[in-house]
């Protein structure tokens, strides 16, 4: 049962994406007004001054797509795989993405001034995201070669798989810090909570790339995840072939997820509650839950980022703090009201 009937969710979700998008461009410690935003994408002919579109144009409009792309990846990632092991604990960093992408980022920064000598140094500012990425890729085929049997992986192997994976990046991430100096703490614990404080256009439009490319072709198995939902077998019966199914959705995940996080570090909370959150409104029907789930996670993860560097502002908290703080206590109270609708 839903909590509110929506006829037309999708275009709902849509128009609060695209306001949360317009709130991202506005709000920050150098506040910018909607004639001037509207000026800036040819809608207006306000006055605008450098320093206005200079803030718009290489600052706040790549760190509010950044935003809105990772929290489109995690939430659209969480809800595919909650739908996949069919256990509404499970999040893209179940699979290791997170942890994986964690250990290579940490090895980098830790490790990384070794060999940094040998990297040209306009290729430097890449190799963290770029270690970031391949440590969840390396992760997730670990997990899935480790779960797959004569072609087949059973799900609850991969969640074991997933959970041993992630106990071995964390033995490695603490061993990492534990050689770390002062300076290469402060980093890592910085980066380990999320932050787009970071972005840049040359930065983040690889990424960008892989998000366009993957999370949009998550939507086409919204019917076969339907089928899923009635067990493997049962999905099999009516023409499902499971095992590509895993293979398919386990891959993009963990290419969006893995390209979420070379963005912005590691930003909880986003990829397990959101597709909840969007299941509670909406249903569990996946033609709408997909697509809504990656606008709802996209919205909320740049207001989320509004909040985290005007709270505090000129400095700025991190974001996976904020996730945790304002989705909580929102998921908790939609609990409540389901409970109090069906009498529980």
């Amino acid at each position: 049962m839903t909590v509110f009937a929506l006829q037309r969710p999708i275009p709902l979700f849509a128009l609060a994406a695209l306001a949360s998008v317009v709130a991202g461009l506005c709000i920050g410690a150098f506040p910018v007004r909607l004639p001037q935003l509207l000026s800036a994408v040819g809608l207006s002919s306000a006055p605008l001054d450098e320093t206005t579109a200079a803030v718009l144009y290489a600052i706040r409009a790549p760190r509010v797509l950044a935003a809105f792309a990772v929290g489109a990846a995690l939430a659209a990632g969480g809800a595919a795989m909650q739908s996949l092991f069919r256990n509404p604990l499970a999040d893209p960093g179940l699979l290791g993405v997170s942890s994986g992408a964690a250990l290579a980022a940490v090895s980098v920064i830790v490790l990384g001034e070794k060999v940094m000598h040998i990297v040209p140094p306009d290729l430097r500012p890449w190799c963290l995201p770029i270690a970031a990425f391949l440590g969840g890729l390396v992760a997730t085929l670990a997990v899935y070669r480790i779960a797959a049997h004569h072609g087949a992986a059973l799900i609850g192997t991969l969640l074991l798989a997933g959970i041993a994976i992630n106990a071995v990046a964390s033995a490695g991430i603490g061993l990492l810090v534990f050689i770390a100096d002062d300076q290469q703490l402060r980093t890592l614990i910085f980066w380990t909570m999320g932050g787009f404080g970071s972005v840049t256009w040359t930065a983040i439009l690889p990424a960008l790339l892989v998000l366009a490319v993957t999370v949009p072709t998550l939507l086409p198995a919204a019917h076969l995840l339907d089928a899923l939902a009635l067990g493997e077998r049962e999905a099999g019966h009516v023409g499902v072939d499971v095992e590509r199914l895993k293979r398919r959705l386990i891959a993009q995940v963990a290419l969006a997820v893995g390209a979420g996080v070379a963005i912005s570090g590691i930003v909880g909370f986003v990829g397990l509650i959101a597709p909840h959150i969007v299941r509670l409104l909406l249903g569990p029907a996946h033609r709408t839950l997909l697509p809504a789930a990656a606008l709802f996670g996209g919205a909320f993860l740049v207001l989320a980022d509004a909040l985290a560097r005007t709270m505090v502002s000129p400095a700025e908290l991190p974001i996976g703090v904020l996730t945790a703080l304002v989705g909580g206590p929102f998921f908790l109270w939609l609990l409540a009201s389901r409970a109090a609708r069906e009498g529980l």
